[in-house]
């Protein structure tokens, strides 16, 4: 029999709430999918000359860049006034930026410091690289925070980077001023990078003086920046990210040099997405703000019906996510499972790593009747 890689548990058997969500659409049942995050599912006005954007004449001729075409790392850092065109380097999604930058910073085993709760995608993007996560704690006391005294115990020797999600998905929150400095002392003091994923920074709840919305201007500590046309205009499908590098001069250098060679090595990112990324940045004042108004009012829809039953809905300051913790009465799987038999999808807080019980989470993208009519059966569910 073959050897087949150890990365990942290949046996790994779906959980409970994948069988039954399969076996009731076998048999037909209607669901109400509050787990929905791909917008273009959700009914969006997209513009119906979008795909004549990829028709630029240029992509006919295949002229690779390493870091990207030029026009399109102009485009992506004029569409982001803090960015350095000459610090960007192009990826085919957020994804293949992990893993471009655990390839660049970590050897077999090294370790990469990441928040709880967080995003499950996160531990496989690491096995796949053979680098191991260390998970520092998120509090919540009425606002979600970094625990530093945690976050400092978790650094060793195989320590290589801190990573942050900004805002955080699914907490919804962002990183403060004084955070920021927390981050950089340590980070320096160790001789670790901070990787700043900030997909969701274009969804922010209302304004606030002390929040970071981006690391792109970092001097100090070597950070590296991650976005992508996936959220920002809602097209994943069109597959382009990027990494921003920034921090002390000589190890941003450093930094471009070996990344660009592992990108020569994939040249992964197609030709007509590149030239049209001038064309395409644009929709996040259209798309992106039709996303950034339906998640902002869908956010105060849920507070006012949530108000006075047996749910409470977490704060947060931004993002696509919606927290809500549920009587623990009976556990999130137990929640979820019985939730899906009453036709309503949702996802347990442990997908995300939650260390307590009972959250559920929910998607704020989805239209509007389907928010209603699925929070609806969720109360009546709770009682």
């Amino acid at each position: 029999m073959i050897p087949f890689s150890h990365r990942l548990d290949w046996a790994a058997r779906p959980n409970a709430l994948a069988l039954l969500v399969d076996e009731l659409r076998a048999r037909g049942a209607p669901l109400i999918d509050l787990t929905e995050t791909n917008p273009t599912a959700v009914g969006l006005s997209y513009p119906d000359d979008l795909l004549a954007r990829l028709t630029d004449p240029h992509s006919l001729r295949y002229s690779p860049h390493p870091r990207g075409l030029p026009e399109a790392r102009r485009a992506i850092a004029d569409s982001f006034s803090l960015l350095n065109p000459e610090r960007l380097l192009v990826t085919a999604s957020t994804s293949e930026a992990y893993g471009f930058l655990f390839k660049l910073l970590c050897d077999p085993g090294d370790e990469v410091l990441v928040p709880q709760p967080s995003y499950p995608l996160l531990d496989f993007l690491a096995a796949l690289e053979t680098v191991r996560l260390t998970p520092y704690p998120l509090r919540y006391d009425g606002i979600w925070h970094i625990d530093f005294a945690a976050l400092a115990q978790t650094v060793t020797p195989r320590s290589r980077a801190i990573l942050l999600v900004n805002p955080n998905n699914p907490t919804g929150s962002f990183l403060k001023r004084q955070e920021r400095r927390q981050l950089r002392e340590l980070a320096t003091r160790h001789g670790l990078a901070l990787i700043s994923d900030e997909v969701f920074a274009d969804y922010p709840f209302g304004d606030d003086p002390e929040r970071v919305v981006s690391l792109c201007d970092e001097t100090e500590a070597l950070t590296f920046c991650l976005s992508g046309l996936s959220k920002g205009v809602g097209l994943p499908q069109l597959k382009l990210g990027w990494i921003h590098t920034s921090g002390p001069a000589e190890e941003v250098a450093r930094a471009l040099d070996r990344l660009e060679l592992i990108a020569d090595t994939y040249l992964s990112v197609a030709t007509p997405v590149q030239y049209a990324a001038r064309s395409l940045l644009p929709l996040r004042t259209s798309v992106g703000r039709e996303l950034a108004d339906r998640v902002s009012r869908h956010r105060r829809w849920l507070d006012e019906a949530l108000r006075g039953s047996a749910i409470d809905l977490l704060p947060a300051e931004g993002g696509w996510y919606a927290i809500l913790r549920v009587p623990r009465v009976r556990s999130e799987e137990e929640w979820a499972l019985e939730l899906a038999r009453a036709g309503v999808l949702v996802q347990p807080g442990y997908f995300f790593d939650f260390v307590e019980e009972a959250y559920l989470v929910i998607s704020l993208i989805v239209p509007t009747a389907t928010l209603e009519a699925g929070v609806g059966r969720i109360l009546a569910a709770t009682g």
